[in-house]
């Protein structure tokens, strides 16, 4: 899987794609991270990328000579072009089944907003999948990068040490439950005891009770998750 981060902001990866599992899976060569600075393809002498709206109002808005000429530039250094994806509080909420359709491709071009956002015609020339990843606003589209690497990698064969692992995470598998709680040492902290059931080896019953309790937090945590259709949220085809 290779993942193109366009930005005005290349220092800040660095020290994200150098940990963890993101570090392993980069140098066994299951992903590849490739960082483009936008700024390199503005033509400014000053390596000029905003510029105030029009109409007035308040920031600075990315201009959309640099940003089409760098997301053309970039989209053919690959044979797969794979989806562009522009980071937007705008976009289409990120949800489980998203990341499961974009871990489908074997490259993604994440495109990462600054200032007041992105010239409109930038969405309607290089008509890219518009993501957010929550009803709030960031600095930039940086961090929301970052979140959807995260989430993508997790369903990569050979990025988990554990394959069913990321079956097991909330809002995956068919019901798109909440997962079960989990215990682990010491069995008995401050008094709270680990679940009597999880200790006895009955794989069949520990798996009821997990179904159980995964059911029971998602009705008291996410009741909407149960009335939500399979295929609601899973982005663009």
């Amino acid at each position: 899987m290779r993942f193109d981060i366009l930005t005005l902001f290349p220092d800040i990866f660095p020290g994200y794609l150098g940990q963890s599992l993101l570090k392993r899976a980069i140098d066994g060569g299951l992903v590849q991270v490739c960082l483009h600075d936008i700024r390199k393809w503005s033509r400014d002498k000053h390596l000029k990328v905003d510029d105030r709206p029009y109409g007035g109002g308040p920031g600075m808005v990315m201009m959309v000579e640099p940003v089409v000429a760098c997301v053309e530039a970039v989209r053919t250094q690959s044979a797969e072009a794979g989806p562009l994806v522009m980071l937007t509080p705008q976009g289409r909420p990120l949800d489980q089944a998203g990341v499961e359709r974009l871990s489908r491709h074997e490259r993604i071009v994440l495109l990462c907003g600054r200032y007041e956002g992105f010239d409109e015609r930038i969405r309607l020339l290089l008509e890219p999948e518009e993501i957010s990843i929550g009803d709030y606003i960031l600095n930039g589209g940086e961090v929301a990068a970052m979140v959807i690497i995260d989430a993508v990698i997790r369903l990569l064969p050979g990025v988990l040490g554990d394959a069913e692992s990321s079956q097991c995470d909330s809002f995956s598998g068919a019901n798109r439950l909440l997962e079960f709680a989990q215990f682990t040492r010491p069995r008995e902290y401050r008094g709270l005891q680990v679940p009597e059931i999880l200790l006895g080896g009955d794989h069949g019953e520990i798996a009821r009770w997990r179904e159980e309790n995964s059911r029971r937090r998602t009705e008291a945590w996410r009741a909407d998750l149960l009335d939500k259709p399979l295929e609601e949220g899973r982005g663009n085809p």
